[in-house]
């Protein structure tokens, strides 16, 4: 989709989506024909709809066939294995800054964490602290681009999209998926 598409509500685009069911919940992924524009996470399937639908609201909304549920299964396995490695296309829109942002974001490795003052450095923009803060806020890929291993500088949790229960939870899995290998490794 191009820039000019987004702004006018993804008129014309075709958005195929569809909700699953993890461990943290309801989750809905959607996507164009050039791969998943947003994953939420949430309690009511019904609002996850409506999020889309006010994000896109030109778009034309299109449930998924047994196809596209493959695709869900495989986002579901983000959440509940962090620790395997699953590819997804992606169809990242955001501001240019958005974008430094959460590729920053994307290298942050699986069961650790960086400060928000620590991605500001990365990106090169040290005193932009809060709009890093408020990248992380926009993010609409959940668990595809890692915002919840974003704290704050004291390593205290922070505000997450999809609550801060969820983010912990996040977390923890991915910590406990991170150090089985290594317990495995010193066992052997």
């Amino acid at each position: 989709m191009t820039p000019t598409q987004f702004r006018t509500g993804a008129a014309h685009e075709e958005l195929r989506f569809a909700i699953g069911q993890c461990s943290l919940g309801a989750i809905l992924v959607a996507s164009s024909k050039k791969g998943v524009v947003s994953i939420l996470m949430g309690d009511d399937p019904e609002v996850l709809v409506r999020s889309v639908q006010d994000r896109f609201p030109k778009a034309v909304l299109v449930g998924a066939d047994a196809a596209y549920e493959r695709l869900i299964a495989r986002v579901v396995g983000l959440v509940e294995a962090p620790a395997v490695s699953v590819d997804l296309p992606l169809d990242v829109r955001g501001t240019a800054f958005q974008r430094r942002v959460w590729q920053a974001l994307q290298k942050i490795p699986a069961g650790t964490t960086a400060t928000y003052s620590e991605i500001a450095r990365r990106i090169g923009l040290p005193n932009a602290v809060r709009a890093v803060a408020s990248a992380c806020a926009s993010n609409h890929l959940a668990v595809a681009i890692p915002c919840h291993r974003v704290v704050r500088h004291d390593g205290a949790l922070s505000g997450y999209r999809w609550g801060v229960e969820r983010k912990r939870d996040l977390l923890g899995r991915e910590a406990r998926a991170r150090s089985r290998p290594s317990a495995a490794r010193r066992s052997a």
